[in-house]
Parts: C-alpha cells; sequence; structure tokens
C-alpha cells in the first residue's frame, strides 16, 4: 500500500477537539467554531450568520456539527444558507470535523461550523 501525505495548502484542517474547544492551526478556540476559506474563528451559534455570509462565492458546502448527537440545525439557519448558495450537511461534531478534513485536503470547497461536543 503507498501513502500520500495530505496537503491542505494554506487551508486549515481541524486538529483536534475535547470538551467545549477546538484545536485548529496550532491554537485552541473555547466554544462553537467557524472554519471558511477566510479562517477559523470563534462562533456563537446558529443565529451568527454574519461571517457565513461573507463566505458564500467562496464554499460549497458548510458542514453543520451539532455536538456530540446529531441534531437538525434550525430551519431558519438552514434556509438563510441555503439562500446563499451553500449546501448545508448536518451531523454529530466529530464526524463534521472529520469530513471536512477529508474534503479539504482534496481540496474541495468547503466550510466548517461546529457546536462542541460537551462543555468544561
Amino acid at each position: 500500500m503507498r501513502l500520500t501525505e495530505v496537503r491542505y495548502d494554506g487551508a486549515l484542517p481541524v486538529e483536534g477537539y475535547g470538551p467545549g474547544f477546538f484545536r485548529i492551526g496550532g491554537r485552541v478556540i473555547e466554544g462553537g467554531m467557524l472554519v471558511l476559506p477566510s479562517g477559523a474563528v470563534a462562533w456563537d451559534g446558529w443565529d451568527d450568520l454574519e461571517a457565513i455570509r461573507a463566505a458564500a462565492g467562496a464554499i460549497d458546502v458548510l458542514f453543520a456539527g451539532t455536538g456530540a448527537e446529531i441534531a437538525h440545525p434550525p430551519p431558519a439557519f438552514r434556509a438563510a444558507v441555503e439562500a446563499l448558495g451553500i449546501g448545508v450537511e448536518a451531523m454529530a461534531t466529530p464526524p463534521a470535523c472529520r469530513t471536512y478534513n477529508v474534503l479539504l485536503g482534496e481540496g474541495r470547497r468547503v466550510g466548517l461550523a461546529v457546536l462542541p461536543v460537551a462543555g468544561r
């Protein structure tokens, strides 16, 4: 079997996460996190759409991590993001982070909006 190193070409893969935090780009973000081509920032949840609006045209799909368990994002969130021409794929936070990293490594135009798996 031949292994190939994944190159992210300047994009930020999720390096890790734990109770109430994420690690990306060598730094820790407490609470929710939003990762877009412009970078990674703290995210206040479903009503925090400003940075996602700014990413319209730069991403095709936004992976929405709903915490430790899969849940539906609020319909207003999904409608607002889809109105920007961005697809929304909801899943629990751990698989959302893994899926984001895989597709990012393939050079896909993806974003990530994740709630933490548990608070501190």
